[in-house]
């Protein structure tokens, strides 16, 4: 059985927690859930980007609370469980940064926390320390509304590359 069938055939109650992993969105979880069964991968990533797109903004707060800071490990607060090895892959270009941009990234999550009221969100997949500091630096400046939009597009495309792996394990 491939994996796709195998997420299609599960339990609603299963499935969601499956999708939990990759987006900690309760609303976002179970409307994906009741949208199977998917034909196909694309189907499946067209419904996901249409609900995600579909919640309102405590529903996406609520989905980045499920990630740790950048250069952390576990979640900010009440986040998923089960998903800390797929953010430590996410942010392994963080093992390869010298202290001071771990100091900076810290300083900067915490500026853009007190900013934004939420975590400082980026896919981080194949960036480095310096690029998502850099990114951090130039995300502070903006407003706080546009900032939101930004952070969901970020969480949409962690969502995509945690679907795939899904998918694949």
């Amino acid at each position: 059985m491939n994996r796709l069938s195998w997420l299609n055939a599960l339990p609603d109650a299963e499935a969601q927690a499956e999708l939990r992993s990759c987006c900690g969105s309760t609303r976002w979880t179970r409307e994906v859930a009741e949208a199977r069964p998917f034909a196909s991968v694309e189907e499946l990533l067209e419904v996901a980007d249409g609900v995600w797109w579909s919640l309102d903004n405590e529903d996406w707060l609520e989905a980045f609370r499920a990630h740790p800071r950048i250069g952390e490990r576990k979640p900010a607060a009440g986040g998923a469980t089960g998903t800390e090895r797929w953010s430590a892959q996410e942010q392994s270009g963080m093992q390869r940064s010298q202290e001071e941009v771990r100091a900076a990234l810290a300083r900067g999550n915490q500026e853009y926390e007190d900013r934004f009221g939420h975590i400082f969100l980026v896919c981080a997949t194949g960036k480095s320390g310096e690029e998502m500091l850099a990114i951090l630096q130039e995300r502070l400046g903006n407003d706080p509304e546009p900032e939101l939009l930004v952070a969901a597009e970020e969480q949409r495309k962690i969502t995509h590359l945690r679907l795939e792996k899904l998918l694949r394990s």
